[in-house]
């Protein structure tokens, strides 16, 4: 069994302890009425999302405008003159629950709509961390998340890069490299775990942020990975954590 690490907050804080990993990491904050309006204020569009939650659900992407404010959650879009209606729309959004308040990453897109990738990294049976695939998530129309339990198409990382870059090869090592350092500061804050999947946007100049780190990630989207031992591998090595 791998340790499961439920606190987006505290992935958050345990990877910004590397520095090269940190350049990697959008501005993240606990959201109060506070922090939301002035990360608004920086960035003009952000994401809010449930400290505890999963498969994109509960996340909002909020902005502000030239006349005022809006927010979309699921294919709904919400629209507000001020602050003050806005905010007190999105904390009955969140139900009673903590939410954090991170810079959007305006993502790349692939025939129109937006696309992340996921990059999934092991503890090998070598007891070395490894990144073992890595596979592109394209959300579905009117949707602002990817995920595939929210309707997004599993596409491969190398057809969605290759229309926005000349040097593929570069860029899936520099995924590699960075789901590696990735695996070893989450170890070494949270012993036990043995897997990670990290959610990675691409910004228009392929800079990787990382989104978000799962410490239970899905390894069955590999099936549709058009390298059919890529997923093989996945479960061999899944089959090799150490026991506690």
């Amino acid at each position: 069994m791998t340790r499961y690490v439920g606190s987006k907050w505290r992935k958050t804080s345990a990877i910004l302890k590397n520095s090269y990993l940190a350049a990697h990491v959008p501005e993240t904050l606990r959201m109060t009425k506070v922090s939301l309006l002035n990360s608004l204020n920086r960035y003009e569009m952000v994401y809010v999302k449930p400290e505890h939650g999963s498969y994109g659900n509960g996340v909002m992407r909020v902005e502000r405008l030239p006349d005022g404010y809006r927010y979309q959650s699921g294919e709904k879009i919400h629209q507000f003159k001020e602050y003050g209606p806005l905010y007190r729309s999105i904390v009955k959004q969140t139900k009673g629950k903590r939410y954090l308040v991170q810079k959007g990453i305006h993502l790349l897109k692939h025939q129109g709509r937006r696309f992340d990738l996921r990059v999934m990294v092991q503890f090998s049976p070598n007891r070395t961390w490894e990144t073992t695939g890595i596979i592109g998530r394209v959300a579905a129309k009117h949707k602002i998340v990817t995920n595939y339990h929210n309707g997004g198409r599993i596409v491969s990382a190398s057809t969605l890069l290759r229309e926005h870059t000349s040097d593929l090869n570069g860029k899936l090592r520099e995924l590699e490299k960075l789901g590696v350092k990735a695996g070893l500061a989450m170890q070494k804050a949270f012993p036990g775990v043995y897997v990670i999947g990290l959610d990675v946007a691409m910004d228009k100049k392929l800079h990787p942020w990382i989104l978000e780190v799962n410490t239970s990630p899905d390894p069955y989207i590999f099936r549709k990975h058009p390298d059919g031992t890529l997923f093989k591998k996945i479960m061999r090595y899944a089959k090799a954590y150490p026991k506690k």
